[in-house]
């Protein structure tokens, strides 16, 4: 016992060495021209994958690369809290907010039945619909620790979960070069572009990347806009939990159901209120948000030390496919809508 007891303790500094090495790559990488655009988080997975060439290392530590990619997630979400201004969210107006809602909304809905009527299976479906509707990788995991699946599934979750965010991140910067290309095109103000981008674009990456094409204006618009979809991941977070448990089958040995709170949301929403009313200057917000990435990369990184390439590489086309359609009518919606009501 006490050699299995040390074993773990290697294990865990073992993933927690291996994945802080991916995060701070990412986050460095993510910062670079160009790949900014793909994003830290999703960089960080990659190099996550890459890193299952050390197989010995990597076999190890899968204890503590569970341990990483469970816990270190939720404190880099409630972290993440920080990065939300509830002052800058009420001043963008109800217009703004109640895009937000309707988006995110109608985006989750819309992809969801898309996927299921492809085929997807129920975990992968939400986990998509979650990452389009909301914000990209961080909504993906954001809302996989409210699909509760038997201990049988838990390595085809982990599946699901690097799929949702593979898809997310591709189709977030195919549609970012999109919006940039049909911009001249659509002939719309700053504000009306910034809407659109924020309302559409799946990580902040994306929006940032598309919003700073047209301007500061633009820029502002499609971040504030973006935030207030980020805002929704805690609702949504509970509203999904409630859903998948009423209308899943028991796990065996579950006696009664639970409505699952997400308890790591709550700290994101605690983090937002005291990011905005108590005296914290932006120097120390600002270290708290690269706390966030940083740890949301190391996250992500475990996460790619468990991917199965063979089954992410079967089951990719049909959620792909169904995210793809309703990233097209997503973009279609908030032109529209930019133009009408902004």
């Amino acid at each position: 016992m006490k050699n299995y007891g040390v074993l773990r303790t290697k294990g865990f500094f073992t993933a927690l060495i291996l994945t802080l090495i991916c995060a701070l790559m990412g986050n460095f990488l993510g910062s670079q021209p160009y790949l900014s655009l793909i994003g830290a988080l999703v960089i960080s997975l990659i190099l996550g994958m890459v890193f299952q060439v050390f197989k010995r290392p990597i076999e190890t530590s899968k204890e503590g690369i569970g341990f990483i990619s469970n816990k270190f997630l939720r404190l880099g979400i409630i972290l993440l809290g920080f990065k939300l201004n509830l002052i800058d969210l009420a001043s963008a107006g109800v217009k703004t907010i109640l895009l937000a809602v309707v988006v995110v909304t109608g985006t989750v809905s819309m992809t969801y039945f898309i996927a299921r009527k492809f085929g997807v299976e129920k975990e992968l479906a939400i986990l998509s619909a979650s990452g389009t509707g909301i914000c990209g990788a961080a909504a993906v995991m954001g809302i996989s620790p409210q699909i509760k699946v038997a201990e049988s599934q838990q390595a085809r979750q982990r599946e699901n979960e690097v799929l949702a965010v593979a898809v997310v991140a591709i189709l977030g910067t195919v549609f970012t070069l999109i919006e940039i290309g049909i911009k001249p095109l659509l002939h719309l103000t700053p504000t009306q572009f910034g809407v659109m981008t924020g309302a559409s674009l799946h990580e902040i990456a994306h929006a940032v990347a598309a919003g700073s094409s047209g301007g500061p204006i633009s820029l502002d618009t499609a971040i504030i806009t973006k935030l207030s979809r980020v805002l929704m991941l805690a609702p949504a977070a509970l509203i999904i939990g409630g859903w998948y448990q009423k209308t899943s089958p028991l796990i065996a040995g579950q006696e009664k159901r639970h409505l699952p709170i997400p308890w790591f949301m709550a700290g994101f929403i605690i983090a937002s209120v005291i990011g905005t009313f108590l005296p914290i200057g932006s120097a120390t917000l600002a270290l708290l948000v690269k706390a966030a990435y940083l740890f949301l990369g190391m996250a992500m990184a475990a996460l790619g030390m468990s991917v199965n390439f063979r089954v992410i590489f079967q089951r990719g086309k049909n959620v792909f496919l169904a995210a793809f359609i309703s990233s097209v009518i997503l973009l279609m919606f908030t032109i529209v809508v930019g133009k009408t009501f902004f």
